[in-house]
């Protein structure tokens, strides 16, 4: 690993959205941190972008599942001298299902990796970017954070958390130099280069966004000054217009159409 100079740290770097990510961040010669379980397609992706953009591309195997990783991570850039100027908290997977047919485990998994380690992360790294008056954290968070989602219970109240915590502290840092972005995708279309993923696709109701154009309108509101990104006019409509419905009429609109 080579150390010396400032990097983008993207978890879930291997596939979905954060591959998005890497590769237009790579495309605007920025050295990467790629982070994920998958060393084979991390290897890939970060010799990829060495050859086509000249970049620095770190792969770095890492379960951030686990209780503690977070801190963990956050000690082996330290050790290399990783100077993290970009956070993109990406890392991410959903289980559908009744809450108690669900494995406990899995679904604290889901909580230690969507919750836990970006508070882990975002605490060891920020410092330095305050201390330099600049820099950016992106949280992908997701629609469904908005609003209750039975049959989705845990997944969906970690993306709470994960937006409300991500907005409120933009206020926090407004003054500090440095960018908060929370972005909030719906439904993504199947990645052409995941088979795997497309195979255990299930159709729910809803259009779907492309990655490049979900990352395209997060690094616009980077650029901008941060703040919160919701792709697709239809999703923001639907976020308005549940604002103006009961709060106990919203989850059981989402259960029948969960359950179905």
């Amino acid at each position: 690993m080579t150390s010396g100079s400032t990097f983008a740290l993207i978890t879930g770097a291997s596939k979905g959205l954060g591959k998005y990510f890497a590769r237009a961040l790579a495309a605007r010669k920025q050295n990467l941190i790629l982070v994920a379980r998958s060393k084979d397609k991390l290897d890939a992706l970060a010799s990829e972008l060495r050859h086509s953009h000249g970049i620095q591309a770190e792969p770095l195997e890492f379960d951030l599942a686990a209780a503690g990783a977070g801190l963990q991570l956050a000690q082996q850039l330290r050790e290399h001298n990783f100077q993290t100027e970009l956070l993109v908290n990406n890392a991410g997977f959903g289980e559908r299902g009744k809450f108690l047919d669900l494995s406990l485990e899995r679904q604290m998994q889901m909580i230690h990796l969507q919750d836990t380690a970006v508070v882990e992360l975002t605490y060891q790294l920020l410092p330095a970017m305050i201390d330099a008056g600049r820099g950016g954290i992106i949280n992908v968070s997701s629609l469904a954070g908005f609003q209750p989602v039975p049959y989705a219970a845990i997944y969906s109240a970690t993306k709470s958390f994960l937006t409300t915590f991500s907005m409120a502290l933009r206020e926090e840092l407004r003054l500090t130099g440095v960018k908060v972005v929370t972005v909030c995708p719906g439904r993504l279309r199947a990645d052409p280069e995941d088979a795997e993923a497309q195979e255990k696709r299930q159709k729910v109701p809803g259009r779907e966004q492309r990655h490049e154009d979900v990352v395209n309108e997060t690094l616009k509101k980077l650029d901008s000054g941060g703040g919160l990104v919701i792709p697709g006019r239809l999703n923001r409509l639907t976020v308005r217009g549940q604002r103006l419905m009961s709060l106990n009429a919203v989850p059981k609109i989402v259960a029948r159409l969960s359950k179905s």
